[in-house]
């Protein structure tokens, strides 16, 4: 063990679960950049195959909460581990059905919903290593890194995806993207640990900074002691619900980019491939900044403020933000400057990432994973709205009306912050 100098291992683990966060969002994006191709291949609508990225997202849905209790239970090691595996094999499948083959639509449908199944538990089980390794007072920056994952995957994407697919064919990128995922989770099984104080890279004045700042009662902060609230109190929180509503709505206004903006600047705003993927990163880039700058800022009020304040109200504000520049990027002449415009809303919105993971985190404690995991389950509710009611609000008004929708709920999303109350803890076996 390390007992000579002060040790970093929780921020290497959480660099590593950034890692993970970004292959994942290149597993799930690649499908819409790909999307157009594979409409045209398997003789699909654009209706068809929303459904096809609406399936991922109900399966990814529907799992977070079971998934959660899974890793509060089973610990973020194995889990998360098994999950890459899980989530390797069915990107492998996603490109491996042979373009004649009957009922290629159920198909599809159906090993995306298992992907999104095993996508699930990743950001739950996150959560709960955040809950049992990071201080309170570092949560904010914390899951900042581990949410600018999702931005750097995403950004790395379209460009990724676009060279493999001109060059070698749209399932080259799904082969790819699972192969980088398969090693990634093997590494992260062995240098990952449950909790500090079973990793021997963890030294003594490691393990006392973390344990200063954990929300978890000491008792059940070590492996095997976990009490868990119970789903009464859970569903009875005024918190949990409000703050599951308002992530509703940030993966209503999220998924937009993740499913619909390549599409959008190749039909809307008349981008060929190439310069789509160009301009598609933009959003994604601003999601990797907007992540961690988020929560370096949120962090810094929480200490100078209060946790209301920092976390709840900052994220009201950087949402309302987010709004007005969905709004302002719809009536931008050129598609250059509106994906500047749209890219600063992506950028803004995902500000406020890293609050909804700390707020959870800080008021679930041993039953964390389980809080997060349903709180994550709404916004993939949004964002499978999103992947069916984006293309058909487009159909039959417009594409700016499909973005105004965005930005109308996202204001929602941000006032349902000021209902919550970070302070107020569920503990094990008591309502809220």
């Amino acid at each position: 063990m390390i007992t000579e100098r002060r040790s970093r291992t929780r921020w290497f683990l959480i660099f590593w679960i950034y890692i993970l966060g970004a292959i994942a969002f290149l597993d799930r994006v690649n499908i819409s950049i790909a999307g157009a191709s594979i409409a045209r291949e398997y003789h699909l609508s654009d209706f068809q195959l929303g459904n096809v990225f609406s399936a991922f997202l109900i399966g990814y849905a529907l799992f977070q909460t079971p998934g959660g209790r899974l890793a509060d239970r089973l610990g973020p090691r194995r889990v998360i581990a098994v999950a890459v595996i899980w989530w390797g094999v069915f990107t492998v499948l996603s490109a491996s059905l042979p373009t004649q083959i009957w009922g290629a639509l159920l198909l599809l449908v159906s090993i995306r919903f298992l992907l999104g199944a095993g996508e699930a538990v990743m950001y739950p089980a996150s959560n709960q290593f955040v809950a049992k390794w990071i201080p309170t007072q570092e949560r904010g920056i914390a899951n900042g890194w581990i949410f600018a994952g999702v931005g750097t995957g995403s950004a790395v994407a379209p460009p990724l995806i676009t060279y493999l697919m001109l060059h070698y064919g749209w399932r080259s990128s799904f082969w790819v993207s699972a192969a980088i995922g398969i090693v990634a989770g093997a590494v992260w099984y062995l240098v990952a640990r449950d909790t500090p104080q079973e990793h021997p890279w963890v030294s003594p004045s490691e393990l006392a900074t973390i344990n200063s700042g954990l929300t978890l009662d000491p008792e059940y902060s070590t492996a095997g002691r976990a009490a868990h609230v119970p789903w009464r109190a859970i569903l009875k929180s005024k918190d949990v619900i409000a703050v599951t509503l308002s992530y509703f709505t940030y993966g209503y206004t999220s998924w937009i980019f993740f499913s619909w903006f390549f599409i959008y600047l190749a039909r809307a705003r008349g981008l060929n491939l190439k310069d789509s993927s160009h301009f598609a990163m933009l959003p994604f880039l601003a999601m990797a900044v907007g992540s961690p700058l988020g929560g370096l800022i949120s962090d810094s009020l929480t200490r100078r403020l209060d946790k209301w304040r920092g976390r709840c109200v900052f994220s009201c504000v950087v949402m309302a933000l987010a709004a007005a520049f969905l709004t302002l990027g719809m009536f931008v002449d050129g598609p250059r400057w509106a994906s500047v415009v749209l890219a600063g809303g992506a950028g803004a919105l995902y500000m406020s990432q890293s609050c909804y993971w700390s707020v959870t985190a800080d008021i679930a404690g041993p039953s964390s994973g389980a809080v997060s995991g349903l709180m994550n389950m709404g916004a993939q509710l949004g964002g499978a709205a999103t992947a069916s009611l984006t293309p058909a609000i487009a159909g039959r008004y417009s594409w700016t009306a499909s973005f105004l929708v965005a930005a109308c709920l996202c204001t929602l999303g941000g006032l349902a912050w000021l209902a919550v109350d970070p302070n107020r803890k569920l503990a094990p076996g008591q309502s809220a």
